[in-house]
């Protein structure tokens, strides 16, 4: 493993504990020998590089860093890592990629520049890219990276015509959905999907496999205020928000407030919410990653308005039939494939029995 590759190891384990700030990684080299390192900390708490530094002490003069990420110049909740590096009488500097940040967005490495720092641009930098794709869209476009997922069998069904689907996607597959629910900040899903399920929507291991006490935000949309006052969602860790119609009564919002529910309420239109008027929320309240599960009215909703990032889907080996059986995606669709949404930078990984696809959006 390279320097940078284990600062991009550092900064995975910075992931689901560090939003709205990035999840970074740094190391700090010096004769050959790695003599400090460390991954960001929860927000108000030190970055990757001023962890590295306080390892490396007095050490770190005359030394490399290598961060995945160009160290900031700005003073926020923390000082600037730049003006650290500094003091610190680091030699050279090895960013992965610059800070799409506007306060920072190249600022950072000019500044060790001109102070006599040598610096580096591009290792790895579409493995750092991944890391922080989520902070990247937020605070470009102060709107959460919205990611779909689902389990599907092989002719693309995710529940039979009586509506099981218990177990369509293999035990290895759950648990990384499990992983990608710790690392995002919101799980979303309509009021249908907590009606037919009654899902949990928690996440019940952490980045490292272990129990996590760090709970998504739960996002159920209900135009007209049809969720269980029974439901698990309000009986679990964490908090849950509830994407309203403007017409739910009011006796029904003040039992979900009672339950300690969040309500906001939103614009509707043939018995949809706003989702541009949502993911605007979402953002405001500095979520800046949305995991959606479900159910097939929403994630087509959002296909149809172009408002995906990203897709995660697991193919089970199994065929399941039926014309009345569910499929995964609702809406309106598109009348011809060449206008179909198509993905980007395809992986496909085995998860035990399934086949996992990840994808990114392309936009037009």
């Amino acid at each position: 493993m390279d320097y940078m590759e284990r600062a991009i190891s550092l900064a995975k384990l910075a992931l689901g504990q560090v939003s709205p700030n990035p999840a970074v990684g740094a190391v700090i080299v010096k004769d050959g020998e790695v003599i400090g390192q460390g991954y960001t900390q929860p927000p108000g708490s030190s970055h990757a590089e001023i962890m590295a530094l306080k390892e490396a002490g007095e050490h770190a003069r005359g030394g490399v860093m290598y961060v995945t990420l160009e160290p900031c110049c700005h003073f926020g909740r923390t000082p600037p890592c730049s003006k650290a590096i500094i003091a610190a009488g680091i030699q050279e500097v090895h960013a992965a990629i610059i800070d799409p940040n506007p306060q920072v967005n190249g600022k950072g490495l000019n500044e060790l520049e001109k102070a006599g720092i040598k610096t580096f641009l591009g290792e790895h930098a579409a493995d750092a890219s991944e890391i922080i794709e989520s902070y990247v869209k937020f605070i470009t476009t102060g709107r959460p990276f919205v990611t779909v997922k689902f389990a599907m069998s092989l002719d693309g069904k995710i529940a039979t015509k009586s509506g099981d689907s218990k177990w369509i996607s293999s035990d290895e597959s759950r648990r990384y959905v499990h992983f990608i629910r710790y690392t995002s900040d919101a799980v979303m899903v309509g009021v249908n999907t907590v009606l037919i399920d009654d899902p949990q929507l928690t996440a019940r291991c952490n980045v490292w496999g272990g129990v996590t006490k760090k709970q998504p935000l739960r996002v159920i949309l209900d135009v007209t205020g049809k969720t269980p006052l029974t439901a698990r969602v309000f009986n679990e860790p964490g908090s849950v928000l509830l994407a309203l119609g403007e017409n739910v009564n009011t006796t029904q919002k003040k039992a979900y407030a009672k339950l300690g529910a969040e309500i906001v309420e939103l614009p509707s239109k043939r018995g949809l919410i706003d989702l541009d008027k949502l993911l605007l929320a979402l953002g405001q309240k500095q979520i800046t990653s949305v995991l959606v599960e479900g159910g097939a009215i929403l994630l087509g909703s959002l296909c149809d308005r172009n408002l995906v990032d990203k897709v995660t889907v697991f193919i089970a080996p199994i065929i399941i039939g039926g014309e009345k059986a569910r499929t995964a995606i609702g809406g309106k669709g598109v009348d011809k494939v060449v206008n179909s949404l198509k993905l980007e930078h395809v992986k496909t990984k085995r998860s035990d029995s399934d086949m996992m696809i990840t994808g990114y959006i392309g936009r037009k």
